[in-house]
């Protein structure tokens, strides 16, 4: 009787709390045009979005304009930590197709043309 107790005094205390995405948190990028940054995902709705939170050149982080603006957009999950959207970026200031593919602290993203056949991928790291 105690734990059945305890399973519902439980269900209302987390009840209406989402559980995180596991994309969720902190990721280095790759080196792209002499620069990386560190993304931070967070879920949009029913997506998951990526804003560049710090920037990075071989002379150490610097302030780029790019620094607050969305490079991962409106990324869905399609089950077995993949998931599909637009992607940006920077150094041509375009938006490709976006796929993601997570496992557990590598994140393999990809930007993609000619709807998904030709894709320019990188695997970013977790920092957090």
């Amino acid at each position: 009787m105690k734990s059945l107790k305890f399973a519902a005094a439980f269900a209302v205390a987390f009840a209406g709390q989402a559980m995180a995405d596991p994309a969720e948190g902190v990721w280095k990028t790759q080196v792209d045009d002499g620069a990386y940054a560190h993304v931070t995902i967070k879920t949009c709705g029913a997506a998951i979005c990526g804003t560049i939170s710090r920037t990075f050149n071989e002379a150490g982080e610097y302030k780029s304009p790019n620094l607050g603006k969305q490079i991962v957009r409106s990324m869905k999950p399609v089950g077995g930590g993949k998931y599909e959207g637009k992607v940006w970026r920077p150094s041509n200031n375009k938006i490709y197709i976006g796929k993601i593919d997570l496992a557990a602290n590598s994140l393999k993203l990809a930007g993609c043309i000619a709807g998904g056949l030709l894709c320019s991928k990188q695997t970013w790291t977790r920092i957090k």
